[in-house]
């Protein structure tokens, strides 16, 4: 059984998919593919795994001839730099890919970010198309069109929005997933819950085993729930002007955390996890929220099997340096997601540096 659900974004929207076995059902996502040029791009993880069955099912179509290149990069968020978004302008350019080619990014996040910021870049813009084959490039960085690549200075902060023609996510692929990856992906699911759905939050609480255990069902239910409440933020604030910032809760601390211990100390997930109970937290301190929901959220992060800590060893000044330089700051000083509690968060523009460094402070002991 497939869901799908639409991104509503006008002549540019698009569906998700999501189900078992996707990956070979080409007629579930063809018609995303416009041009003959189609470049795979995947990772030395994933690509052993499914690239050849992707080059197989477009070479079986009998709709037209297709053209199809694939290239491997490093695996990692250690290697989404520019030299990765590099190889693929120059992969693109040595096939002779035209305006109507298409780039299918096959793997996780750092794969769907480089792609996606290839393809936009190409030519201003070809199409691309998400096969995200993680749980957090499912629920989470595949969906709305945020693409781009880290800086020594900062997480993505070099990037565009350039939204894919299609998102297809085979939840067959989760079946070789790594158990620290499926953890890092389900605190993307806990962030949705925190953010906008208490409902979810309580059913996360009372299906915590049921996730990790990959149940087919309670996963198409999560993947589904993110993916919905995702679309709807981006349809109507495509560009972050305001809503879809909601979508940070806990990013400008966890983005700080992974640039500082060095990419790949951290995975994405679990700096998010930590970042969310240092933003919980820090509401706390300023008067906005109560330490219940707080404790409820490190619970369900703890049963769930994530960190709540920072690594050790991390300078609380150099944090807050690299929170400064978060995106989503103003000339005003730190803007900030915080929350009310659980399904309440708000942008907190200006929030005190003293109160941060007091958290960060904080949890050197832990």
């Amino acid at each position: 059984m497939t869901t799908t659900i639409e991104v509503g974004l006008g002549a540019r929207r698009y569906p998700i998919r999501i189900g078992a076995g996707l990956l070979d059902d080409a007629q579930s996502w063809r018609e995303a593919i416009r041009g003959s040029h189609v470049l795979i791009v995947s990772d030395d993880n994933v690509a052993p795994l499914y690239a050849q069955r992707l080059c197989e099912v477009l070479s079986v179509d009998g709709t037209q001839a297709l053209r199809i290149e694939t290239l491997l990069l490093p695996a990692g968020e250690a290697n989404k730099n520019l030299d990765a978004a590099a190889r693929v302008l120059d992969a693109l350019a040595q096939f002779g890919a035209t305006r109507d080619a298409c780039v299918l990014a096959l793997g996780g996040g750092v794969v769907g970010d480089i792609a996606g910021f290839a393809a936009a870049c190409w030519m201003r813009g070809i199409d691309f198309v998400q096969f995200p084959t993680t749980l957090l490039a499912m629920v989470d960085s595949s969906v709305g069109g945020k693409t781009g690549v880290d800086h020594p200075a900062g997480k993505n902060l070099i990037g565009a929005f350039h939204q894919p023609r299609a998102v297809v996510a085979d939840l067959e692929t989760l079946a070789t997933l790594p158990d620290r990856e499926l953890r890092a992906g389900l605190a993307e699911v806990v962030k949705t819950a925190c953010i906008g759905d208490a409902d979810f939050f309580g059913w996360l609480e009372g299906h915590a085993d049921t996730l990790l255990a990959r149940d087919p069902d309670a996963l198409t239910h999560a993947i589904a729930r993110c993916c919905r409440y995702k679309a709807g933020v981006v349809e109507r604030d495509e560009r972050e002007a305001g809503e879809r910032a909601l979508l940070n809760f806990g990013h400008t601390f966890g983005h700080a955390l992974e640039a500082e211990a060095g990419y790949g100390t951290l995975l994405h997930g679990e700096a998010v996890a930590i970042g969310m109970l240092l933003a919980a937290r820090l509401s706390t301190q300023l008067g906005i929220a109560t330490d219940a929901d707080t404790e409820r959220l490190h619970a369900l992060l703890q049963r769930l099997g994530l960190p709540t800590a920072p690594p050790s060893g991390l300078d609380p000044d150099a944090l807050l340096a690299r929170m400064r330089l978060d995106k989503k700051n103003r000339a005003g000083g730190l803007r900030l997601i915080l929350w009310r509690g659980i399904g309440r968060a708000e942008v907190v523009e200006r929030v005190d540096e003293r109160a941060v460094m007091h958290v960060l402070e904080g949890t050197r002991g832990e």
